[in-house]
């Protein structure tokens, strides 16, 4: 079986600001490649893709982990004619969406005004691109920088083209640059390139300034060209071009990156008479091994190296990036803790490097840390890896030293460790006084506190794991028996008085009480237990998906996306277009009704998902809704990662297979799988 022929890597990208389908991109990458690509359509904003639009303004190199978040290193190539224009409104082509090529290792375009086609597939830090224009005459490849300021060089005796770019949204991130090589294998002609902005330009073989770029010109009617990158130098670019381009050809290449892709999608092969659910399960498998990104090189002793952002210093080791763990912990480790088992080892040793390199676990790194969601939920993810004995040792050592040290004290800068944490351990959650989003927060830290306490016991360290087993009831302290929610509390234990059930933000993070009060995954039964009785526990949740799906902006002061997704479907409660929400459908399950949890389940998967362009319900995120489509699908889903099991459902395909092994999830009696079924695929 050929799995390929089943992904639209444009599942996802028909969203726009005010409305998201996924706010994807089709990406065209290496599985984690530290390298990816992707057409840009419109690039005057993080939306620069669309699935309608028929403009086209080049082949963007691309690290964007999400629109909200926005790209860094990048800028685009483009073939032009006649006279090369700098700017987007003025270079931009014509072309035909519906007979471009875009696939996971294979990119295929032809823009109309330059007449020509540009094909490329992915390296591991690069690409390997080729053009063929339709006639000889005036023909032009242009390299021009996103944004920021481009420093450039062309070489016509080893006919390279060396630039840096240094576009970065992070404030943190010191020093940061991308050397990128291009080595051109035949076509550039001898005439000196076009170099400058649209204001001035001049013939040159240098240029340095803000939004600079270069046109150089082709001999003939071709083209071809190797792109390297680095984030460490010139020199490093050079040797990951050799690492990763010797001995190759374009086809082989081709074939490698298809085979590559062919193997990470086959670690997971369903069996159904349904088309659309086969394209619409590969599409999701394909989001599943894009991110994190790789941030590290080899440099020419074979060891691997990195650029830390937070100094700007080269540090030995490996390192990742672009990655959200407020929404990631949730599906994404746990499927490559059973899927992808090394690579998720090689992942957190490269968030530790972090912890040594800059004094705090990884919170949202995208180059740096943006801290753009709150708490540190990295504690799950270091949980899981532990409990499944994929992370150990002197690396779980300073895994749980960097974990003890953002429970307990408040980073100097709010994008780093857990917001409010010190008031936190004080009074036992976090007052409204101290923090906005006080009461996900608060219920984060207790779950972050389970997670320690488990790390704790594994490396023997009873005392610590009493303690923090003990604050990890303290999502206690918020619920309200009066109204069923977890609500904010002032410093002196009142009760925030304007309270809505439906009232989004303030202190809630992207939601209202109802999508994030049930927010205790690592003790549902506890959690039911406040209600009185799980009975009455079911009863609360079915009101969740019986309620209409009304909002009130209140803390945000006008309508985000996501509430707007919610109202746009008909699952109450439930925003199943957002993480709070991810689980659920599973709150009966975990408590030993799989029926209730199942028939929830099927429904949102076939009604909320596909594989086409508008085909996820909400933000994708990192691969988050991608693999919570896929876990529903095959019957499971890990309600709390940190635990060796996952919660049972009815799968919805004939048969599954992870890693050629047969799993079936309607074999068990149990309401709950360990994961030692998975230990030794």
């Amino acid at each position: 079986m050929r799995y390929l022929q089943y992904v639209n890597v444009k599942q996802g990208s028909a969203s726009v600001m005010r409305f998201s389908h996924g706010n994807t991109l089709p990406l065209t990458q290496r599985p984690f490649a530290m390298a990816a690509f992707a057409p840009q359509t419109d690039g005057s904003s993080s939306w620069y893709y669309h699935p309608s639009h028929r403009s086209f303004e080049g082949i963007r190199l691309t690290h964007q982990p999400s629109p909200w978040i926005g790209d860094y290193g990048s800028f685009v190539i483009l073939p032009q004619k006649f006279e090369p224009k700098f700017g987007r409104d003025a270079r931009w082509s014509g072309f035909r969406p519906e007979d471009a090529v875009l696939m996971p290792h294979y990119m295929k375009i032809e823009p109309l005004r330059s007449r020509s086609l540009i094909e490329l597939t992915p390296s591991e830090r690069g690409g390997w691109f080729r053009v063929k224009f339709r006639d000889e005459k005036e023909n032009w490849l242009s390299v021009l920088p996103v944004s920021g300021r481009f420093d450039a060089r062309f070489d016509p005796a080893e006919n390279r083209l060396y630039f840096t770019v240094n576009n970065t949204n992070d404030e943190h991130v010191k020093n940061f640059r991308m050397y990128v090589v291009i080595s051109f294998l035949r076509g550039l002609s001898a005439d000196e390139p076009v170099i400058g902005t649209d204001k001035k330009s001049k013939r040159a073989y240098a240029v340095s300034g803000e939004d600079a770029g270069i046109h150089l010109p082709v001999a003939g009617d071709a083209v071809e060209g190797q792109i390297a990158t680095s984030y460490i130098s010139f020199e490093q670019a050079l040797e990951n071009a050799r690492q990763d381009f010797e001995g190759e050809t374009f086809e082989s290449l081709l074939k490698n990156n298809e085979e590559a892709w062919e193997e990470k999608l086959s670690r997971v092969e369903i069996e159904t008479d349904d088309p659309d659910q086969m394209k619409t399960f590969y599409s999701c498998m394909y989001r599943a091994f894009l991110y994190p990104h790789k941030c590290y090189e080899i440099d020419r002793a074979g060891k691997p190296v990195h650029f830390a952002p937070m100094n700007g210093a080269v540090k030995p080791g490996v390192r990742y990036t672009d990655n959200g763990f407020w929404d990631t912990y949730r599906t994404v480790y746990p499927f490559f803790a059973i899927a992808a088992k090394d690579e998720y080892r090689e992942m957190c040793e490269g968030y530790i490097n972090d912890y040594r390199d800059c004094g705090w676990l990884p919170r949202w790194p995208a180059m740096g840390e943006r801290g753009c969601m709150p708490s540190t939920l990295i504690d799950a993810t270091l949980c899981d890896a532990a409990v499944k004995g994929i992370l150990t040792g002197e690396p779980l050592r300073k895994a749980f030293e960097g974990m003890l040290k953002h429970a307990n004290k408040n980073a100097p800068n709010d994008d780093f460790g857990r917001s409010g944490c010190e008031e936190y351990v004080r009074l036992g959650y976090v007052p409204i006084e101290a923090h906005r989003e006080s009461v996900n927060l608060t219920l984060d830290a207790a779950y972050g506190d389970w997670c320690i306490a488990v790390i704790a016991r594994l490396l023997g360290e009873e005392a610590i794991a009493e303690e923090y087993e003990k604050r990890a009831k303290n999502y206690r302290n918020l619920f309200d028996p009066e109204t069923g929610f977890m609500r904010a509390r002032f410093r002196d234990g009142s009760f925030r008085p304007d309270f809505s059930p439906t009232g989004w933000g303030r202190d809630y993070t992207e939601g209202s009480a109802w999508q994030n009060s049930f927010a205790v995954p690592h003790d549902p039964e506890g959690l039911a237990s406040l209600y009185g009785s799980k009975e009455a526990f079911f009863k609360k949740v079915d009101e969740l998906f019986a309620a209409e799906p009304d909002y009130e902006v209140v803390g945000y002061g006008g309508e985000i996306h996501e509430m707007t997704e919610m109202a746009a479907v008909d699952f109450g409660q439930c925003a199943i277009s957002n993480q709070p929400s991810f689980h659920l459908p599973f709150l009966y399950g975990v408590l030993g009704d799989t029926e209730r949890s199942s028939y929830w389940t099927e429904k949102l998967c076939r009604e909320a998902f596909s594989w086409r362009d508008d085909g996820f319900p909400g933000d994708e995120d990192n691969g988050t809704t991608a693999l919570w489509y896929v876990f529903a699908t095959i019957g499971i889903y890990p309600f709390c990662p940190g635990k060796n099991e996952y919660v049972r459902t009815k799968k919805l395909v004939k048969s599954v297979k992870i890693r050629g092994v047969e799993f079936d999830a309607d074999a068990f009696s149990s309401n709950l799988i360990p994961y030692d079924v998975f230990r030794e695929i």
